[in-house]
């Protein structure tokens, strides 16, 4: 296991944080931990309940999701410093919208779900700061969902009159 100097260390150094004073660090150490995952295991599951928030710092995750009557459809590969599961930061939805399953031995940062939107709730410029980065990661993986979509759709033969 790593030491608490180190995860704040290693907080400092992710890009996702450079924008938050050490006051605002400090609280996130205490809600973070480092989970190591071997190639082929499950991190969690479609419909599995939303608990953490992940930055992978090394390695390759998949990121699939459902679809009915096609099977399991490739979402997104992470790779390091992408977010996983951002949606313990949103208020409603509280189960897992995707499967994600790791390729390579990864190692991930994971900050708690309850306890980051209590500290975003408590600490508003902290708490701006995570939904500002959240919402383009949302934006970006939707823009990029929709165009796989397209994609599944053009691959459909076309009805016949």
């Amino acid at each position: 296991m790593f030491e608490q100097p180190d995860l704040n260390t290693m907080l400092r150094s992710i890009p996702f944080f450079l924008e938050l004073s050490p006051r605002s660090l400090e609280p996130l150490v205490e809600i973070s931990q480092l989970r190591l995952v071997p190639a082929g295991e499950i991190l969690f599951q479609e419909g599995d309940r939303e608990t953490e928030l992940y930055i992978l710092l090394e390695g390759q995750v998949q990121i699939t999701a459902h679809i009915p009557n096609h099977g399991e459809f490739d979402v997104f590969t992470a790779e390091p410093l992408d977010i996983i599961g951002w949606s313990a930061l949103t208020p409603i939805v509280r189960q897992r919208t995707a499967s994600a399953v790791a390729l390579k031995d990864s190692i991930l940062l994971a900050l708690d779900g309850d306890g980051l939107r209590a500290l975003c709730e408590a600490d508003h410029d902290l708490g701006y700061i995570f939904m500002r980065r959240i919402s383009n990661i949302v934006a970006s993986r939707l823009l990029a969902t929709r165009l796989q979509l397209y994609d599944l759709i053009l691959q459909q033969p076309l009805p016949h009159p």
